[in-house]
């Protein structure tokens, strides 16, 4: 079954030693999790973030391509499927959230694992929308400075969203900034069933199923300067590791987002490097969901 409104990824070359080489791009047969790219950031120019996150989901791949071994010792990766990018309809939010969905509806109806890679955070919301469908609403946990609860479209709304549409009914943020986020919406948020977390990795999560969605803006910009927004305060990469891999880990959890890799402010690449660490974290963890 094709995917609705999404083109093929663009890839680098990678030699048959990089795990890229694995990735499944005509066929998800066999396949446990599909990758798929929402390259938009109109969101995050909406809200004056620093353009750029459009450029994520490519970065990303060329990343993938230059780090990751195919053959680790110890583990097996599992088998993934490039669903490719969905089409973005310039200028209208609303019809590329209503693709986003429909394509994420497609690869669930599949099987498939959905692991997002934007892409402005606002792609989120019909990320999970796709995922939930008419089931009932789940959990969300998110590493990110900001709530995302405003009620302007644009990045900064898409857990109101969430909350709004039914697919969502509680929220727990790991890695809040008190100093981003103001008092309007840290009282929506808690009156809606958000909670601002203390807990480590480590501890119990709900025992519900959840959607996990890391913002890299949650990671200190020292290590992470290709971001729609920079944090001068922010987690370490072991840290953002440990909390990834505890996602991938748990059986509850239904699917995982990177959002806000920003290419443009990244010329190095550490930013794309560090994203494709993580991802290959969580896929490394999921393994163990099986054993």
């Amino acid at each position: 079954m094709p995917i609705p409104h999404c083109q093929p990824g663009i890839w680098a070359d990678a030699s048959t030693s990089r795990f890229a080489s694995t990735i499944a791009r005509g066929d998800p047969k066999g396949c446990a999790v599909a990758l798929i790219g929402m390259p938009d950031d109109t969101g995050v120019r909406l809200n004056n973030g620093r353009p750029g996150a459009a450029e994520g989901p490519t970065a990303l791949r060329a990343a993938l391509s230059r780090y990751g071994v195919s053959d680790p010792g110890g583990w097996d990766w599992p088998k993934v499927y490039d669903a490719g990018d969905v089409i973005v309809e310039a200028g209208d939010l609303s019809e590329t959230h209503r693709r986003v969905t429909q394509a994420v509806e497609a690869v669930v109806e599949q099987g498939l694992f959905p692991i997002g890679i934007g892409g402005g955070h606002d792609l989120t919301f019909p990320f999970v929308r796709g995922v939930v469908g008419s089931g009932p609403p789940m959990h969300g946990v998110y590493f990110d400075p900001h709530l995302d609860v405003r009620d302007a479209e644009g990045s900064g709304m898409p857990f109101r969203r969430l909350i709004e549409c039914g697919a969502a009914n509680a929220l727990t943020i790991h890695g809040f900034q008190p100093f981003a986020n103001s008092t309007d919406h840290l009282r929506w948020f808690q009156a809606h069933g958000g909670r601002v977390s203390d807990l480590s990795p480590e501890d119990s999560w709900p025992g519900r199923d959840t959607f996990v969605s890391l913002d890299m803006d949650v990671i200190d910009q020292a290590y992470a300067p290709g971001v729609s927004a920079l944090n001068p305060a922010g987690w370490s990469p072991a840290t953002c590791e440990r909390w990834v891999s505890a996602g991938g880990r748990n059986p509850r959890v239904r699917c995982f987002d990177i959002m806000e890799l920003s290419p443009p402010n990244d010329p190095s690449g550490r930013t794309a490097r560090l994203a494709a660490h993580l991802l290959l974290t969580f896929l490394r963890a999921f393994v163990e969901r099986a054993s």
